[in-house]
Parts: C-alpha cells; structure tokens; sequence
C-alpha cells in the first residue's frame, strides 16, 4: 500500500556528486523520519542520514560535511545530495521511512529497493 521509489544513483568519479530522490506513495496519513542507509558488499547496512519531519538532521561520522539530506515534506520525497564523493561511498543506498497509513495509527518502517551508487575512476 505504501511504496518508496528511489532514484538518482550511478557511476561517478572521485570527487564529484550525485543525488538521490526517494517519493513515497500511497494511502499515507502521516511521515515521521526519513532516512538513507547505504550496504556496501560483504558489510553490514548501515544508516547514512536521517532527518525528522520538523527537519533535524543527524549524519554518519563518515559523510558529515559532505552530505546533506532533506525533505519536501508537501511531496512526501526525501534527498541526498552527496558530494566530494570516494570509492569507500560505493553501496546500494536505500530509502526508509517511518509511515502511518491512512485508516491506521501504526507507524510502519518502509522500505525502498535501493540504487546503486558507484565510485570509479
């Protein structure tokens, strides 16, 4: 009922920049956080940025003050502008949030299906 669709990811050069969109659709009623997680190959998932629907934000160690998330909370879409971007930033990259359907008053955790993001010279 509630679907997250990623976009924006591909193969970039050392130092350069990429975004990503994630828009969920659906019967949602309501969004809490939003966040980015990323999976690199034989690590675990991990959690990349997260911002709340009043727009605080909080980063992993290793992307702070090269990435920025936001939120257009209107168009229930999530961004993240990642620049200066290095090899150890390849991983599939993946959208979650916490939604409440309509007709409900749980919060789900959902899902995208991830796009790859690739850094190679």
């Amino acid at each position: 009922q509630v679907q997250l669709v990623e976009s924006g990811g591909g193969l970039v050069q050392p130092g350069g920049s990429l975004r990503l969109s994630c828009a969920a659709s659906g019967r949602i009623f309501r969004i809490k956080a939003m966040a980015w997680y990323r999976q690199a190959p034989g690590k675990q998932r991990e959690l990349v940025a997260a911002i709340t629907s009043g727009g605080s934000t909080n980063y992993a160690d290793s992307v702070k003050g090269r990435f920025t998330i936001s939120r257009d909370n209107a168009k229930n879409t999530v961004y993240l502008q990642m620049n200066s971007l290095n090899p150890e930033d390849t991983a599939v990259y993946y959208c979650n949030a916490e939604v409440r359907p309509v007709g409900t008053s749980i919060y789900f955790d959902s899902w995208g299906q991830g796009t790859q993001v690739t850094v190679s010279s």
